[in-house]
């Protein structure tokens, strides 16, 4: 084989290698191949290999079948109030028919990008800045539908749009920043008077129920001070009533005469006047008769006179002890139930007083006073003397 043969031979290989090489195309996984054939569409070819005619067949577009976020930059838009704010938009859309996006549209993203720009400017140019700034999702709706609205005819389907930013004036932004702080501010001034008062009002609460149970407290305290009174006076007349019935049962026994009592009765006059509260002292009536007879007594026994004087006298007049007893407890349970009943009148004045100091329209009376309480019966027993031995003895015969 010459040269010449060769080369044919070598041309006739790569020729082939070149024809199978544009003859088979393979699509890649959510991707959709648009053939032409001479110029004019033939038809899509799915993801995985495929084979064209050579020459004749060409994939013009290779069409992405995923959904895509484009991202736009800040775009400056007038409010109702004519204030400039820069509002930055992101879409997600994707393409469901790739012949109309190839042959529909020349560029459908940037097509997308002033269809979005138009209708910002109309949505937001009939909202104050106020309204834009809290209609977020209100706006977000609208241009959704406006743009898939738009954007069908191109085998475009427009998910979502989203406004990432809503920037406005520098001046404006310190104003609503003051405002903010003030708005902060009053809350939180709010918010400590209420603290104040749940605090105020939970101490007089607190103090009302600490003065009851106070009152309560010392009304118990009075009723026990005043049983055990009772119970000691009870004690101590029972111990006197002993002490009276052993001496009385004493003197009777020794049949005392009337020298010895006038003696005694001497013996005790230097305790009468001692004291210094005793300035004057008044020397009672019966001196003289007790002085007669301690005189009488001294007279018999230097005169030695048989038989001596026995002076006789009249025994005092048997007094009852138990009936006594019972005089005395009577007397002590009237002053103990008096004790009682005032102990449990000032706890109750104390009790009604508290609803004027927590609140002044809780008084009672037109003028604020309380009502006068009383503290008990008022009527007492009159003390009663009970004289267990004569003032006077009957005169020696």
């Amino acid at each position: 084989m010459d040269l010449t043969g060769l080369i044919v031979l070598v041309a006739a290989v790569l020729a082939l290698i070149f024809i199978l090489g544009s003859s088979v195309r393979v699509i890649r996984q959510q991707r959709v191949g648009v053939v032409e054939r001479l110029g004019k569409f033939n038809r899509t070819l799915e993801p995985g290999p495929h084979l064209l005619v050579p020459v004749f067949d060409k994939v013009r577009y290779n069409i992405d079948m995923r959904e895509a976020v484009v991202p736009f930059p800040p775009q400056g838009v007038i409010t109702e109030d004519n204030l400039m704010v820069n509002i930055d938009s992101v879409i997600y859309f994707q393409v469901i028919d790739p012949v109309r996006a190839a042959y529909e549209a020349q560029d459908y993203i940037k097509a997308i990008e002033q269809l979005t720009m138009t209708t910002l400017r109309n949505i937001i140019g009939g909202l104050d800045l106020e309204s834009a700034l809290v209609s977020r999702e209100e706006i977000n709706q609208k241009l959704r539908l406006v743009l898939d609205e738009a954007t069908g005819k191109w085998g475009i389907k427009v998910n979502r749009v989203e406004l990432r930013a809503i920037d406005p004036p520098a001046t404006i932004r310190d104003a609503m920043e003051k405002g903010a702080r003030a708005e902060r501010d009053k809350r939180a001034s709010i918010l400590i008077a209420e603290g104040q008062r749940q605090s105020q009002i939970l101490s007089a609460g607190g103090e009302k129920e600490s003065a009851i149970l106070r009152a309560q407290g010392d009304r118990e305290a009075a009723v026990l001070r005043a049983q055990a009174d009772r119970q000691a006076q009870m004690l101590r007349a029972e111990g006197e009533a002993q002490a009276i019935t052993t001496v009385f049962g004493a003197i009777h026994a020794g049949e005392p005469d009337q020298a010895l009592l006038a003696y005694q009765y001497m013996q005790m006059l230097p305790s009468i006047a001692r004291g210094d509260a005793n300035k004057v002292w008044i020397v009672p009536s019966e001196l003289n008769k007790a002085l007669e007879g301690l005189g009488s007594a001294v007279s018999a026994a230097t005169s030695a006179i048989p038989g001596g004087v026995k002076g006789s006298f009249s025994a005092p007049e048997k007094v009852n002890v138990q009936e006594e007893i019972k005089k005395q407890a009577a007397a002590d349970r009237a002053e103990t139930e008096r004790t009682v009943q005032q102990a449990i009148a000032e706890a109750q004045q104390l009790e009604n007083a508290m609803p004027r100091a927590i609140g002044a329209d809780k008084a009672t009376g037109p003028t604020g006073e309380q009502p006068a309480v009383t503290s008990g019966p008022t009527d007492q027993q009159p003390a009663e003397q009970n004289s267990l031995y004569p003032t006077e003895y009957p005169q020696q015969r």
